[in-house]
């Protein structure tokens, strides 16, 4: 699986941690999926799903029931994780946090941002999903505060962002930089014209380490992966839907504190 895996050298660091960026190789998934899906909503054969799953536990040194995902819905909502659930009764959050050894916190993706935290000395850490909508919304500081409230020290905190889309690749429409820039009017720094009218490129990465640098966390780290221009790597859902496929794989991005 060491194929399958990209590691932060921020996190590597890390005593007491493990963690992993799932590419989409190494599984046993065909076609649109191919290989390593661990996409539960996807429309992938569940069994397909389950053993992918069960190799990015494995690698990670758990139980494959202890690979935990989240209903993701875009949110700055965020779970404290004490013990594991079922796919039928997981949250509907975009972050999760918890100080509890052999849970891994795993974020899906296909173009968003999956960030992973930890704070070594504390034993604690997080993860979070960040798209347009989560970065905006307050995901990132929202992580932070629920690492706090277990005892993290913001100026302790690493934190690295994944494979996510980059601004060659990810055009928005006008609406999108209307909202964007009524934000703020320095939010234009991450937008640049689209050979489309009134449309432009977002640079959705750096719009995300911008934030994270705000915290004052002790280091970040942007791992620089384009989900939409390395096809072999990564899957990513707009390209998907530039070519009319009917669905797409899902990454998996996980930490874990060793028991």
């Amino acid at each position: 699986m060491q194929e399958a895996m990209i590691r932060s050298p921020l996190l590597s660091a890390a005593r007491g941690v493990r963690h992993a960026y799932f590419t989409r190789e190494g599984g046993v998934s065909g076609g649109i999926y191919a290989s390593l899906n661990g996409g539960q909503g996807s429309a992938d054969d569940a069994d397909h799903v389950t053993e992918n799953r069960r190799r990015m536990a494995s690698a990670l040194g758990i139980e494959p029931q202890h690979l935990l995902s989240a209903w993701q819905i875009h949110s700055a909502k965020v779970a404290e994780v004490t013990a594991a659930w079922t796919r039928a009764d997981r949250p509907q959050v975009d972050a999760m946090v918890t100080r509890t050894p052999g849970l891994a916190l795993g974020i899906s993706t296909a173009d968003c941002g999956p960030i992973l935290f930890a704070d070594a000395e504390a034993q604690v850490i997080g993860c979070c999903h960040s798209g347009w909508k989560g970065a905006v919304g307050g995901v990132i500081e929202a992580t932070v505060e629920a690492m706090e409230a277990l005892g993290a020290k913001r100026g302790r905190i690493v934190a690295a962002l994944g494979m996510t889309i980059s601004q060659a690749n990810y055009e928005v429409g006008p609406e999108f930089v209307e909202r964007l820039t009524s934000l703020s009017a320095g939010n234009a720094a991450f937008l640049v014209p689209s050979a489309k009218a009134g449309h432009a490129m977002f640079d959705l990465p750096g719009y995300i380490m911008q934030r994270l640098g705000r915290l004052g966390l002790g280091a970040t780290d942007d791992l620089g992966l384009c989900t939409y221009a390395d096809e072999r790597r990564f899957f990513s859902f707009r390209r998907t839907t530039h070519r009319g496929e009917p669905d797409y794989g899902r990454h998996i991005s996980a930490i874990v504190l060793e028991g």
